[in-house]
């Protein structure tokens, strides 16, 4: 069981966040200094720290020297971001803005103790030697082997040296920080700052001056000036999430930085060089936004150096599964226990469900699964997902005629299609059969039975035995 370390002087929040993180199984220990974390620990004996970075006495920050390479994570008031920026220059793993909920802070602690693992991990179980295996804990750091995910490791190994502009695209859930992530780790710039801005997440009166920063008095409030986290990024790249929700205004001070490689704080005269990597993404169709307006053509260029395509979840076959099964040991991890399997009935659903939110959904589910079940074996409905067998087109499951029902039950049924078989088991059972019963038989819902007979030319019977009140 991870043992955390948190360091925070408001006895509130300390002991929110202390139950919190006991409450999905970590261990926790609490000081309310850093002097106060001296003198009751072995600083170096916890897998993470969090810390407030402004505390009585020394810093937060002074944890990251005295923590001899444990990871350190940040906590810090929105108002103070770009002091938890220079925290991360000093080598504390990543910042988190208070008030922050707790969704946020539970994937961020996660995400820190899972790059951390590959020190301690145990070797791999015999015959995981596929090429996604050593994706999923290697360099890459994504799980997944199905061949457009092959494709997409060598084009990260390819473009992650570079300093070329990256558009990473794909549906919402689908892992695209975690793409920037392995190109940022891969690249020459490893040892320097990534900073990541959610564009959608910033006010739009506000996104100019977080991210080119602004001097004093450019505007009501601006009672010092401030760096912004496009200059926080200096030596290392940039993460721009949903840039299609950038501004127009904010799109051309980025398009200086990439053709100058210089910025000007909003309300300055003066500009200053910058060297920063810009990794973007987006769900959104950026060139149809450009074709419209809303989109600068000319940043469109720029940014479309090199374009990743993210597939979704649905798209990547057995890939869907060994995901799941990577989130079923570490949530199962985090409760102490290691007997928990899905059920047959679980990963057929995994399988086949079309995870309309990617791999953020999925992660739920298998946590939601992993709370709640109640024995070792993880049944379907424990997922939480709208499944049912209609979700299937190709691997579309029947139950076979039952036996003395009419002389065509005696008919061999292997060598039918999947289609031919819907029809010949409709065909012969909707005359004693109500349209429940038939659905309840095939394993459809009367939704998908009714849209099969619609495709098929299976008019519906009417007859006393099949109308339904």
């Amino acid at each position: 069981m991870p043992h955390i370390l948190i360091v925070e002087d408001e006895t509130i929040i300390r002991s929110a966040l202390r139950r919190l993180l006991e409450r999905n199984q970590y261990q926790v220990s609490e000081a309310g200094s850093v002097q106060e974390a001296q003198e009751r620990y072995t600083i170096t004996s916890f897998d993470l720290i969090v810390s407030d970075l402004r505390l009585p006495g020394a810093p937060g920050t002074e944890l990251i020297r005295l923590g001899q390479g444990i990871p350190v994570l940040i906590m810090t008031s929105y108002a103070s971001l770009r002091s938890a920026v220079d925290s991360m220059k000093m080598g504390a793993v990543d910042y988190i803005a208070k008030p922050f909920d707790h969704d946020e802070m539970l994937q961020a602690v996660a995400r820190i103790l899972r790059d951390r693992q590959p020190r301690t991990a145990p070797a791999a179980k015999p015959g995981n030697d596929k090429p996604g295996a050593e994706a999923a804990n290697g360099e890459i750091g994504i799980i997944g082997s199905c061949a457009p995910m092959q494709d997409l490791y060598s084009k990260i190994r390819k473009v992650a040296p570079t300093d070329s502009n990256v558009l990473i695209q794909g549906e919402s859930g689908t892992g695209k920080e975690l793409v920037a992530r392995a190109l940022h780790n891969l690249s020459r710039r490893a040892k320097a700052p990534m900073i990541s801005v959610n564009c959608a997440a910033i006010p739009e009166t506000l996104i100019e001056s977080e991210l080119f920063g602004h001097e004093k008095g450019a505007f009501t409030g601006a009672s010092a000036g401030r760096a912004g986290l496009v200059e926080a990024a200096d030596g290392g790249t940039l993460f721009l999430d949903e840039i299609g929700e950038l501004p127009l205004e904010a799109q051309a001070r980025l398009l200086r930085v990439l053709q100058e490689g210089e910025i000007r704080r909003v309300g300055s005269v003066q500009s200053q060089k910058v060297d920063v990597r810009l990794i973007a993404a987006t769900h959104r169709d950026l060139k149809s936004l450009a074709k419209v307006g809303q989109f600068r053509e000319d940043l469109y260029y720029r940014l479309h150096v090199i374009a990743l395509k993210l597939p979704a979840l649905r798209e990547r076959g057995a890939d869907v599964n060994e995901i799941a099964q990577a989130f079923l040991l570490r949530q199962s991890a985090r409760i102490g226990r290691n007997d928990l399997r899905f059920a047959p009935d679980a990963e057929h659903a995994i399988r086949h469900y079309a995870w309309p939110g990617n791999v953020r959904e999925l992660e739920n589910a298998v946590e939601r699964s992993v709370i709640l079940s109640e024995s070792a074996e993880i049944p379907a409905e424990m997922l939480g997902i709208d499944f049912e067998p209609d979700d299937l087109d190709d691997d579309f499951i029947g139950l076979p005629p039952q036996s003395g029902s009419t002389s065509a039950s005696h008919e061999p049924t292997e060598d039918l299609s999947l289609e031919d078989y819907f029809q010949h088991f409709v065909l012969e059972h909707q005359d004693h059969m109500t349209e429940t019963e038939l659905a309840r038989k095939l394993g459809v819902s009367r939704k998908c039975l009714w849209e099969r007979r619609q495709r098929l030319g299976i008019p519906r019977r009417k007859s006393g035995a099949t109308s339904e009140s």
